[in-house]
């Protein structure tokens, strides 16, 4: 592939979410012109006009690009997605393409770690329930002892499914509460300076049992749908919490509904579901002891300064000709 100069590349930037702050600012492209001033930089605030763009696009920064608008992008050859999961972007002509896909892995660890950390803390000591007695003007001292005993993180075992840079992040936190910490990866292998062991997803199951706080945290691929099923959900013992900071997709929804509704677990979290947003007539809105955020644990006021760092670096290599950081595996699917 033979990469374009500055002044020979045309860098088009197009988000629109109903989210306002998954949408690039203004700065982002700024940053751009003012690195590379002779660089063609558009930065459209929707779709509206993105079929005209794409035919001279050389490097496209967006989480989406359907097939039928990448058989427009002729001159394609780097897709830089400003979302870490990558699903949407998987499809046979893209993969077929010969068409880079980098994504921002990394930037979103330290929030959503935080956010997780505070999920932890949250069911453990039922906040969620008194803040609806709060609501109520209820002093609910026995009431919160009788739902479950409030209990402490310290000594406790945490499953990380998914240990990456999310998982390593968030070990780093539990530890500092004295939790223990267990990791699953796609091979078993990883960082273990923080996690008493890493074991392979193939060992899953023989690993739920023993934990105490499951956190899933897995990238989204075909392989990974129902990661945690009724099957997985039935070994969790009743004194369990299942937490769900990756996808929707990656937890049957049903089976936790109902292992909720028989006491068969503690309690839950979820800051994902599926679908997004979460309908009102969803019976996950009534489902007790089952605590939800709507998709917030990545979002920070340092979430575009990140990722302006990390394009603008990715930029630099890409035009002095040097290997590029998070490169997305077409086949694996992150």
């Amino acid at each position: 592939m033979n990469r374009t100069a500055p002044e020979q590349t045309k860098l088009t930037i197009c988000v629109w979410h109903p989210f306002s702050e998954w949408r690039p600012p203004a700065t982002l492209a700024d940053a751009i012109r003012s690195r590379w001033p002779a660089m063609r930089v558009v930065h459209l605030p929707d779709y509206d006009r993105l079929a005209q763009e794409l035919p001279d696009t050389d490097i496209f920064v967006g989480y989406s690009l359907r097939p039928k608008q990448l058989l427009e992008a002729k001159k394609l050859q780097w897709i830089h997605s400003t979302a870490a999961g990558v699903a949407q972007l998987m499809y046979p002509d893209l993969r077929d393409s010969g068409i880079i896909v980098t994504n921002p892995s990394g930037i979103f660890s330290v929030p959503m770690a935080e956010h997780t950390m505070g999920l932890l803390i949250a069911l453990a000591r039922n906040f969620p329930d008194s803040v609806r007695y709060q609501d109520r003007g209820a002093w609910s001292q026995q009431q919160l002892w009788d739902i479950h005993p409030l209990t402490e993180l310290n000594g406790k075992l945490l499953l990380i499914v998914g240990y990456g840079s999310i998982g390593h992040e968030l070990a780093r936190r539990a530890r500092a509460f004295d939790m223990r910490v267990w990791g699953v990866s796609r091979s078993g292998k990883g960082d273990a300076t923080l996690a008493e062991k890493i074991v392979p997803v193939s060992q899953l199951r023989e690993v739920l049992s023993q934990a105490d706080y499951v956190v899933v945290s897995a990238p989204e691929t075909a392989e990974t749908r129902h990661l945690m099923g009724a099957a997985e959900i039935a070994m969790l013992k009743p004194t369990a919490y299942l937490l769900n900071v990756a996808r929707g997709s990656l937890l049957d929804q049903s089976a936790l509904i109902a292992a909720l509704q028989q006491n068969k677990l503690a309690g839950a979290a979820l800051d994902v579901t599926d679908p997004e947003p979460l309908p009102a007539e969803s019976p996950l809105w009534r489902t007790p002891h089952l605590f939800l955020t709507p998709h917030t644990s990545a979002i920070s006021d340092r979430l575009w300064p990140r990722q302006t760092a990390l394009l603008l670096e990715l930029l630099q290599r890409w035009f002095e000709g040097r290997e590029l950081f998070n490169l997305v595996d077409l086949h694996r699917g992150y």
